[in-house]
């Protein structure tokens, strides 16, 4: 844990992609510290080639000590992004942190990645932190000590199409410009 974020406790972490993976995980770590925590995926019914749903997320969160909401959320419409956010700061009074991990790959190269394959990613990597990022930071504005905004890179390897983490880049300059940084981080 970082010493400048110290202990998540009664913090309010919304995390998109966390019914598996690194969502999941960074949910459980929260939860330990006692966070509120939106999970938020589209996953929530279980499917044997891909295990994990937010409900079963929910319910870890839970036993491990956090409170728990999950909320089934595809993050490339943007009707659904803008009513998971306002649910979630309703629920909890407010958002303390978002975390982009929802992401999409594709493990090819650029001359066999398919179109689809390419706009499936633009959707979810690149446009869906975007349309997050921009629901919630009203909400996290509204914190005066404590306000994160953090988005993972979805990066396999220099020979993959993952796209992510240059996007981001971009965003988190303008995330910056628009919000108070002392109050307001970008990891």
């Amino acid at each position: 844990m970082s010493p400048s974020i110290g202990s998540l406790a009664g913090k309010v972490i919304f995390i998109t992609g966390a019914s598996r993976g690194i969502g999941r995980s960074i949910a459980l770590r929260a939860a330990a510290d006692g966070a509120k925590i939106i999970l938020a995926a589209k996953t929530i019914e279980p499917n044997s080639k891909l295990p994990g749903t937010i409900i079963d997320a929910a319910e870890e969160v839970t036993k491990a000590g956090g409170q728990a909401l999950p909320c089934q959320l595809d993050v490339r419409y943007e009707d659904q992004v803008n009513d998971a956010i306002n649910k979630a700061a309703k629920h909890f009074g407010g958002i303390d942190m978002l975390i982009n991990n929802a992401s999409a790959i594709s493990l090819t190269d650029v001359l066999t990645t398919p179109m689809n394959s390419y706009d499936l990613m633009m959707d979810i990597n690149v446009r869906g932190s975007f349309m997050c990022s921009k629901a919630a930071i009203p909400h996290l504005k509204k914190r005066e000590q404590f306000a994160y905004l953090i988005s993972f890179p979805t990066y396999v390897d220099g020979t993959k199409v993952a796209l992510k983490p240059f996007a981001l880049h971009d965003f988190q300059v303008c995330y910056v410009n628009e919000c108070n940084w002392n109050v307001f981080k970008i990891a």
